[in-house]
């Protein structure tokens, strides 16, 4: 519906109260993060976001490993946020490719999950200008 900053107010109150009742450690904590750091995309706001994404990440990799299926979201969240600010492509590429790369091992080639992240290296999300590449990720989905 477009209610970006009442979403944000939402996301940012969830967040203290998370941080204050279970800590910033908590996996329900992380989730809270990265809901807030989604508002702040949808508004634009991609520094922020980019910002909260690798605090996010930095946790989850953590405080739930670097392979659990919440990391690969958060992992997946900030590559997106590094190529929508459109200043920082190899470096997202490079997530999204290793996003992929843990998406196929941790939760197999069809899971809905790895399949947005061959999207995103082949799609809007990634950069690759490389058709053999693009090729790949499509056969290995068919």
């Amino acid at each position: 519906q477009g209610k970006y900053v009442e979403a944000e107010k939402m996301h940012q109150g969830t967040l203290a109260r998370s941080e204050k009742v279970l800590g910033k450690e908590h996996p329900e904590t992380l989730t809270s993060m990265n809901n807030l750091a989604l508002a702040l995309s949808n508004q634009g706001k991609y520094a922020e976001a980019e910002k909260m994404h690798q605090e996010t990440l930095a946790l989850s990799e953590k405080v739930l490993g670097k392979e659990h299926p919440e990391t690969l979201t958060s992992m997946n969240n900030l590559a997106l946020a590094l190529s929508n600010q459109g200043k920082y492509y190899v470096e997202a590429e490079k997530m999204h490719q290793g996003t992929l790369a843990r998406s196929e091992k941790v939760l197999g080639k069809e899971h809905p999950k790895t399949l947005t992240s061959m999207n995103n290296v082949t799609g809007r999300g990634g950069t690759s200008n490389d058709p053999s590449a693009i090729t790949k990720c499509c056969e290995a989905i068919h």
